[in-house]
């Protein structure tokens, strides 16, 4: 939930937690696009910088900080709130459905992307190690296996937080901006002329004298821009205000420093590490110090990236989209402040191979740039149908043009697909593939257990209650919707003949927005038979057993359903593995562990 404090503390914890990514990007950006633009002439370096900072302007500034951040719930953003805010408007079941196909693309080119951030920003800043005399020598290895060893540091130390550090991460990346926009002034002194690339008819001018390779070269210009996602991502973490204060600091800063980069270039165009190169050429006793500040901000971009990933996918469990992996709650005050182990090691195992896979930087960049723009134009669209149905033309015509903008992009990108793309695509894959066997195996399992209706099961239970003994005292029965009884609760009251004096249906129901509580008792279904709702935002964590107690039930025992599938089918054998390797929907409910009674139902898929 978003914190109240002061401005100015909200836009440095912004600095520290959202900017990360993007701020980073100057250090690999223009050296992978000139890498592919050789030689680098003036026009072509003029041209270059004209298309990076209108597109800093176009999809980060204009898609993310002023439209985006417009369409929130309860201060929370994302592609999954996008796909709330559009599904509460649409009546079509097959719209519905078809836009939740898009979020969990959306969400799985999200996942990929996180993979592939923390591989390319720590390469790129331990390459810079490269210049420092008496290293020039080291390996592609040693390189490699320096950045492995500050990956599985940063994973490792995951589980404890990172509440302490994080109020670190702001006064950090403060050094890291004003350095680069000091960095930048101090070129752009010595060949004003780059100025002239604010003039967005260099970068279209580019493109029309480049032809295809202009527009390949859209493929590594959107580097600069990776990390922009997050502004919307983020939100529920700071709120809206300080990650757009927090921007108007930022965007200069890498405009400066991109045009510092520029104005060097063209001074030297014989530069392969260009940001790094700059500070050498500067003043070499600083050398080390800024190598040591940049690992550092690629650290902290790789935090925010891994803070992002487990908000992700907790927005998903909370959505049931994904399983119900285990969360550790790491922090008593803050509720975003979460951990998942099973999600940490998975990223840290893709990170590391892709690093082993790729190597160096400018190779990772292949690979770099598809799950983002993809997730960009998946965003745009979503925005486009939200604006349009909300009869706001003028922000659906600037939904449009962007979206245009991000598709030009994803265009371009599609280029780097057999030359390392793929991988961007296969680790996508894997959280979609999850994600779309666990919603169909619900769905499945839902048809398939014997639920029985409302009023079948009234006639018995008044026949049962009247004429059998009871257990003294309370107890209490999940279930997702009344008017359907699930078995569970058929086979113990009425084949085991385990019936209270009071007995509780209790339901949890997700919202639509991502916060608020409220617990009730709806109107008694019979004799001894009550009927208990819990209402409650998707993102917010139920401590159940409080609400209960608020309420005056003092239970004995809560009982709740588990299934054991029995199937021959292959993918239902997967999704019964995930099923039973995952933590039981009653874990979120914070229930004292001696009064829990799952009862087991089988079902056969």
């Amino acid at each position: 939930m978003t914190e109240k404090h002061s401005p100015a503390t909200g836009i440095i914890k912004s600095l520290g937690l959202v900017f990360g990514d993007i701020g980073t990007s100057p250090i690999y950006t223009l050296t992978v696009v000139f890498l592919l633009m050789k030689p680098p002439t003036y026009d072509n370096i003029l041209g270059v910088l004209s298309l990076v900072i209108w597109t800093l302007v176009t999809l980060v500034t204009i898609q993310y900080a002023l439209i985006a951040m417009s369409l929130s719930r309860r201060g929370e953003g994302g592609t999954i709130v996008l796909r709330e805010i559009l599904g509460s408007s649409l009546k079509s079941k097959k719209t519905v459905g078809f836009i939740s196909v898009l979020s969990f693309i959306g969400v799985s080119l999200l996942i990929g992307d996180g993979v592939i951030t923390p591989a390319i920003s720590i390469l790129s800043a331990v390459e810079g190690s490269l210049l420092i005399p008496g290293l020039e020598g080291l390996s592609k290895t040693n390189i490699v296996v320096i950045s492995g060893i500050i990956a599985m540091g940063l994973f490792a130390v995951q589980s404890k937080g990172t509440e302490k550090v994080a109020g670190a991460f702001g006064p950090i990346m403060i050094v890291w901006f004003t350095s680069l926009s000091v960095l930048g002034i101090l070129f752009i002194s010595e060949a004003p002329q780059i100025l002239y690339a604010l003039n967005p008819y260099l970068g279209i001018k580019f493109l029309a004298e480049n032809g295809l390779k202009g527009f390949i070269t859209l493929g590594e210009i959107i580097l600069c821009a990776t990390g922009g996602e997050a502004l919307y991502a983020d939100m529920g973490h700071l709120g809206g205000r300080p990650i757009r204060q927090a921007w108007a600091f930022v965007f200069p800063a890498l405009v400066l420093n991109y045009l510092g980069q520029g104005a060097f270039l063209l001074q030297h165009p014989e530069s392969r590490n260009i940001l790094f190169e700059m500070v050498f050429h500067s003043s070499r006793g600083l050398y080390i110090p800024f190598l040591l500040l940049s690992i550092t901000a690629t650290i902290i971009a790789s935090q925010a990236m891994i803070s992002g990933m487990f908000s992700i996918v907790y927005q998903g469990i909370t959505t049931r989209i994904m399983p119900m992996f285990k969360v550790d709650y790491t922090s008593v005050e803050r509720k975003s402040q979460i951990y998942l182990g099973s999600v940490n090691w998975f990223m840290l195992l893709s990170v590391l191979f892709i690093m082993v896979e790729f190597q160096e930087s400018s190779r990772l960049a292949a690979a770099y740039g598809l799950a983002v723009t993809g997730t960009m134009t998946l965003t745009g669209i979503m925005m486009v149908w939200i604006f349009y149905l909300k009869k706001k033309p003028i922000l659906s015509f600037i939904s449009v043009v962007v979206t245009f903008v991000d598709m030009m992009y994803l265009g371009a990108n599609f280029y780097k697909i057999p030359h390392g793309g793929y991988w961007s695509i296969i680790l996508a894959l894997i959280p979609f593939g999850m994600i779309i066997l666990y919603t169909k195996g619900q769905k499945m399992l839902y048809k398939m257990m014997n639920f029985m209706p409302l009023e079948e099961f009234l006639h018995k239970f008044r026949r049962v209650y009247a004429t059998n003994a009871k257990v003294n005292g309370t107890a209490l029965f999940l279930l997702k919707d009344v008017k359907e009884i699930p078995f569970y609760i058929t086979q113990t009251m009425f084949y085991h003949g385990i019936l209270y004096e009071d007995n509780i249906f209790v339901s949890v129901i997700k919202r639509d927005d991502p916060y608020g509580i409220a617990g009730f008792f709806s109107p008694d279904l019979a004799d001894g038979l009550r009927v208990f709702e819990v209402q409650m935002g998707y993102m917010e964590v139920v401590d159940v057993e409080e609400i209960l107690r608020e309420e005056g039930i003092e239970e004995r025992a809560v009982f709740y359903g588990l299934e054991d599938i029995i199937t021959s089918n292959p993918v239902w054998k997967i999704f019964h593995f995930i099923k039973r390797n995952t933590p039981p929907f009653i874990n979120f409910y914070k229930f004292p562990a001696k009064k829990l009674h799952g009862v087991l139902t089988k079902v056969t898929m």
